[in-house]
């Protein structure tokens, strides 16, 4: 199976703090990798910069054999324009942990407003994709509302219809449903674990332990801005080889 997301040597700082520390990470077409780690691992920054939501210090990321946010000029990199990195994102879908939906604009508009104005489709085209979608997500009935007027759950299944609505060729979901109340997480994981049946290659940062275990190809366990440990959920779940990883997994199992 190709690889679809490439990280290589991924360091980030944020001032004189260094939040990532030479990232590797592997992720195959069609798979699920789920990133675990306690608060301030650098979960977050790790997904953000594989859309250039935040640029690396060091290393690169290829999404799709695709050098993201820089061009490569013999052994230089140079950053490409913002026009171009906006047009590398509509190939990567990004699912924020506080829903990020344009309040003025009703369900079905939020879902329709990139297709038309990032790649130029009919509007015509987009309204038929984006019911299609809604429909997908159980929300067929919401599309005249406003986001203030749905709950949490609904507003995130809005905001996975509307990642959906670009045809992206991955999926990032941070945190996805850490913003909910209990009773509605199970309405967002029910979405993500049906595209996870459908093949969509996906990279979800999350604490929902039961999910990870029945969702992922692979789990990731980051510690202090490295990878600790990575592999089969039956492996890093049920057999952590770490003792940082036994100590994680004993404090939220």
């Amino acid at each position: 199976m190709s690889v679809m997301v490439d990280i290589r040597s991924v360091h980030k700082s944020f001032g004189g703090l260094e939040v990532l520390k030479g990232i590797d990470l592997a992720v195959r077409a069609g798979e699920v990798t789920v990133i675990l780690g306690p608060s301030g691992s650098g979960k977050s920054t790790l997904l953000r910069t594989v859309n250039h939501l935040e640029k690396v210090d060091k290393g690169v990321v290829s999404v799709d054999g695709v050098l993201i946010g820089y061009r490569r000029s013999g052994d230089r990199l140079y950053e490409l324009p913002e026009r171009e990195v906006l047009r590398q994102r509509t190939r990567i879908g990004f699912v924020f942990q506080n829903f990020n939906l344009f309040p003025h604009l009703t369900v079905l508009d939020n879902v329709v407003e990139a297709p038309v104005s990032a790649l130029k489709r009919p509007r015509k085209e987009a309204v038929e994709a984006a019911r299609r979608l809604l429909d997908r997500v159980g929300l067929a009935d919401k599309a005249g509302a406003y986001p203030r007027q749905l709950s949490g759950g609904q507003q995130q299944r809005v905001a996975i219809a509307r990642a959906l609505a670009l045809e992206p060729r991955l999926l990032l979901f941070d945190e996805p449903t850490s913003a909910l109340d209990p009773e509605l997480v199970g309405e967002v994981l029910d979405v993500i674990r049906d595209l996870a049946h459908q093949g969509t290659t996906m990279i979800v940062v999350t604490h929902e332990i039961g999910f990870a275990r029945e969702v992922a190809d692979t789990v990731v366990f980051m510690d202090d801005g490295r990878i600790v440990e990575q592999g089969p959920p039956a492996d890093v779940l049920d057999d952590p080889r770490h003792e940082r990883t036994r100590s994680f997994l004993s404090k939220v199992l």
